[in-house]
């Protein structure tokens, strides 16, 4: 089933970082972002971690969740976790569902070789469950101020409905 903007996830659960289960309703009444990355300590994806990292408080303070998803496994995450002194969770997708579900999963050509690997991906999911915005294929410059403005912009809307 793909993921469309304004309609609900459908259902997932993954196991992440710190024993915790992630699912589409694990978190409902939240603002959640899902930030998907291709492999743990590449250059490309310790900037990213260190810059959700960076604004952190920023995003908890704006009521959002932040979880990086990636293939790596349990280990992996732990150890990139702790390197690099991350305070959200990191899920691992080991069996790539999550990837499939979210429809990250690209061929890619590295070294003149054809492979399977995730295209750098972020989702903002609403606290009704529902997608609100999505970035796909993105460059990390700038990308973490991007999304936390649509954070503010999604509570704002929020505020003004209630």
């Amino acid at each position: 089933m793909a993921i469309v903007v304004n309609k609900p996830i459908p259902e997932f659960e993954s196991m992440a970082t710190g024993g915790l289960k992630v699912s589409n309703t694990s978190h409902l009444g939240h603002v959640v972002i899902l930030y998907f990355y291709p492999k743990d300590n590449t250059p490309g994806c310790t900037t990213e971690a260190m810059q959700f990292r960076d604004k952190y408080k920023d995003f908890v303070k704006a009521g959002a969740t932040v979880f990086g998803v990636s293939r790596d496994n349990m280990k992996s995450h732990d150890d990139f976790k702790e390197k690099l002194e991350l305070p959200f969770e990191l899920v691992a997708d080991t069996e790539e569902k999550m990837c499939h579900m979210f429809g990250v999963v690209k061929n890619k050509i590295m070294y003149g070789k054809k492979v399977k690997g995730i295209e750098r991906s972020t989702f903002l999911i609403g606290a009704d469950g529902t997608l609100k915005e999505e970035w796909r294929g993105l460059k990390v410059p700038g990308h973490v101020d991007d999304v936390l403005k649509a954070v503010k912009a999604l509570n704002k809307t929020a505020t003004a409905e209630a």
